[in-house]
């Protein structure tokens, strides 16, 4: 059964309307806190097994299972209805994103920045990007669709397309950009990182998602997925306040570094946003779809990129920063789009844009 508009962008609670608010405090509380209680952090950033944090593992999964239960891979099949939308955004995050990252962070890490950055981080800072890059956003899209008021459809069918391409195309393309970048692929841990949150998550949602349909039917779905949706931001916010604690010193002791890692994500975010939002005018996609086209395009599985960077490279490497400052970026310039794709709606559909 595949969600209806209705049933697929619930209305918005005041917590959801303000996440902004709640992430910049939770960056700071967890800057603050790692500041002030290094020995604490460490202790949880010891708790590992095969590179995997535990703590951070647990809450990626209570953190995307709810939005993953979202998703009908049925609904792949609506993809016929918005060929042009799906073909954009698709051609964005698969075609251009992850290249045009490794390009601007070898032209801004690699070469301009250099001399500012740490020498024996910049493999690991570039790696960091294009972990960042390299996976479409799958759960936050959902909250940007809804804010720029998104076709439910096109975005359910979209993420359940991307999901199932990530899980083949994933290790391959980060594996091809790194080795492009000439930095070492751990290919065993970079395929662990994908079995542990793209196809274990997909798989525990999908079967708890047939469990319950089955059970209780559509309904009994709504019902678990408001009941879900507050743990869903609560383990958000709960990620930022570790992985901030996790770097507090680091982002204290190197504003700069923060600063310059964050040149190529602002560009890069901006840049496919923009080619997303662009082609789908040129293309005469209707506005409700190149709204969460442009989003879509633009965003990025962060959790994901967290969560490989910290197993391939450590909590304190400069990919894991890298990827951090992805989060505390990635935030508010969504949101800054999701406000020029709604300025601009009447600019987008003053031309002769077509149902699609």
């Amino acid at each position: 059964m595949t969600a209806t508009p209705e049933q697929a962008r619930p209305a918005m609670s005041r917590f959801e309307r303000y996440l902004t608010v709640w992430v910049a405090l939770c960056i700071v509380a967890g800057v603050a806190l790692g500041w002030a209680f290094p020995q604490l952090f460490s202790l949880i950033a010891s708790a590992e097994v095969a590179q995997v944090n535990l703590p951070v593992a647990v809450l990626i999964w209570l953190m995307i299972i709810p939005m993953l239960l979202k998703i009908d891979l049925g609904a792949m099949g609506q993809v016929r209805r918005h060929m042009r939308g799906v073909g954009v955004t698709l051609f964005v995050n698969w075609a251009v994103k992850p290249f045009s990252m490794a390009l601007l962070a070898g032209v801004f890490i690699g070469w301009l920045f250099r001399p500012l950055l740490p020498g024996d981080q910049i493999d690991s800072y570039i790696a960091g990007l294009i972990l960042l890059a390299a996976a479409p956003c799958t759960a936050m899209v959902f909250v940007w669709s809804n804010l720029c008021e998104g076709e439910p459809n096109y975005t359910l069918s979209q993420v359940a397309l991307n999901d199932v391409i990530m899980v083949f195309a994933f290790a391959p393309l980060v594996g091809l950009l790194l080795g492009v970048a000439s930095i070492s692929v751990p290919w065993d841990t970079l395929t662990l990182s994908v079995v542990l949150y793209i196809v274990l998550p997909v798989i525990a949602a999908q079967l708890l998602r047939a469990v319950i349909l089955r059970r209780g039917g559509q309904a009994s779905l709504e019902r678990l997925q408001r009941a879900l949706g507050p743990v869903s931001l609560v383990a958000l916010l709960t990620t930022l306040v570790l992985l901030f604690g996790f770097q507090g010193e680091q982002i204290l002791a190197q504003p700069l570094v923060i600063a310059l890692l964050a040149v190529p994500i602002l560009i890069q975010v901006y840049l496919n946003a923009g080619l997303a939002y662009w082609l789908s005018k040129r293309l005469g996609v209707a506005w409700c779809v190149a709204a969460p086209a442009a989003l879509i395009g633009a965003s990025n599985f962060f959790e994901l990129a967290v969560a490989a960077a910290i197993s391939l490279y450590g909590l304190n490497s400069g990919a894991a920063l890298a990827t951090v400052v992805g989060v505390l970026v990635e935030v508010p310039v969504m949101l800054s789009v999701v406000a020029i794709v709604k300025r601009s709606r009447g600019w987008y559909e003053g031309g002769a844009a077509r149902a699609g």
